[in-house]
């Protein structure tokens, strides 16, 4: 309501509110009552309390003293809306008269008695609400800034995780073509491929259960074992042992375990050391032939002291344009709509197809393959490697 230095009258009452004071003081907010000229007749307890004002105070109230002119405006429009409407609601800041501002609700409703309109307007401290409401943005404001240091952690992570990703590469020997695609922006798995003259190769590929940090850190750290491993030509049933000791007592409950490929191969000898713990089998695939899968003889690394088979390494012969395919359950663990799976016989048929091709185009026939039987996005890491003997 538009308030005035004249616009106060509380001796000049209706009787009908004489008899609502009683009811109007013991309400929990603050209320004022006003005639058809906007008026103040009543003003209770507890908005003197929210305003600071006594009811001398209120006599002589200047609300130029309190409201800017922009706020006198808005209170112009609400008042108005209210008598044209007969009703409003709006939020608004109380000035207080030794200072500060209290936050609340304005109910205001007209009614007529006796041909007279009068206006009844409620205050209902908000500051708790308020408090809250700050109190949640500024969590808020520290919760995004911590998810934008953890993305870009998460970035950073992703970028050093993907430059431990083998390249591919050709040479006179031999082929290898590289792919990998954590489903989130850091996983599980890894590649390595080592390679001293590019006609002896050694290569692994690992696959460390769960997916996000954990298991990336975990990846990392076995990456960084295996590398020494493999460079110093370790027997791979003794790099089995070493990795399984690893984690049953480094990170012991951590819930972690590893499966992986691991071969050498000399391409001017035609031949491949390969052995597999609990991975999935690798495939050695000829011209239009069903490929041979070569299993794995240790089990999951992680779970058992006893997990390792001290004869796990085979030996392979090799003929030109052989082409040795892996990979991790990223490629054979996806479902179509029938929630069917493809598994390593479907895999198996996928690289048949693809064994015809040539070697350039082999791995984009089996990713292609492999995407036509999945219903909707990757849900698990993916590895690959292809190897053509030339």
């Amino acid at each position: 309501m538009e308030l005035t230095d004249s616009n106060v009258n509380l001796e000049n009452k209706p009787l009908w509110l004489d008899q609502m004071e009683t009811v109007l003081e013991v309400l929990n907010e603050g209320v004022i009552v006003a005639d058809e000229n906007r008026r103040i007749l009543f003003a209770n307890s507890r908005f003197l309390e929210m305003t600071g004002l006594s009811r001398e105070d209120l006599f002589q109230f200047d609300p130029l003293r309190f409201f800017s002119a922009q706020e006198r405006d808005f209170l112009r429009r609400q008042v108005d809306v209210e008598f044209e409407a007969g009703h409003n609601r709006y939020t608004f800041a109380l000035p207080r008269n030794g200072g500060g501002r209290v936050p609340v609700i304005v109910s205001s409703r007209t009614f007529q008695n006796l041909g007279s309109r009068f206006g009844v307007v409620t205050f209902t401290d908000i500051t708790e609400q308020v408090q809250a409401e700050e109190e949640l943005r500024a969590a808020n404001a520290k919760l995004e800034s911590r998810q934008q240091e953890i993305e870009e952690d998460l970035r950073l992570a992703a970028r050093v995780q993907n430059s431990l990703t083998p390249s591919s590469f050709v040479s006179e020997s031999l082929r290898l073509d590289v792919f990998y695609h954590p489903v989130h922006s850091v996983g599980g798995d890894f590649a390595l491929v080592y390679s001293r003259d590019r006609e002896h190769v050694s290569l692994l590929v690992c696959d460390v259960s769960g997916h996000g940090i954990g298991a990336a850190l975990v990846a990392n750290r076995i990456y960084s074992e295996t590398t020494t491993h493999l460079r110093s030509d370790m027997p791979f049933p003794d790099m089995f042992e070493k990795l399984n000791r690893f984690l049953l007592e480094d990170i012991a409950g951590s819930s972690m375990y590893v499966t992986l490929a691991v071969a050498r191969i000399d391409s001017r000898l035609l031949r491949m050391d390969y052995a597999g713990a609990g991975h999935p089998p690798a495939m050695l695939a000829r011209h239009g032939q069903v490929p041979k899968l070569l299993e794995s003889r240790s089990m999951i690394l992680g779970a058992l002291p006893e997990a390792v088979d001290p004869t796990s390494a085979l030996h392979v012969e090799l003929q030109p344009d052989d082409r040795i395919i892996f990979y991790t359950d990223g490629i054979t663990e996806v479902f179509n709509s029938r929630g069917e799976m493809l598994g390593t016989s479907g895999v198996q048929e996928i690289v048949r197809q693809a064994s015809s091709l040539r070697a350039e185009e082999m791995k984009q026939a089996i990713l292609d393959g492999v995407s036509r039987w999945r219903n909707g996005p990757p849900t698990d890491d993916v590895s690959l490697i292809i190897v053509n003997v030339r």
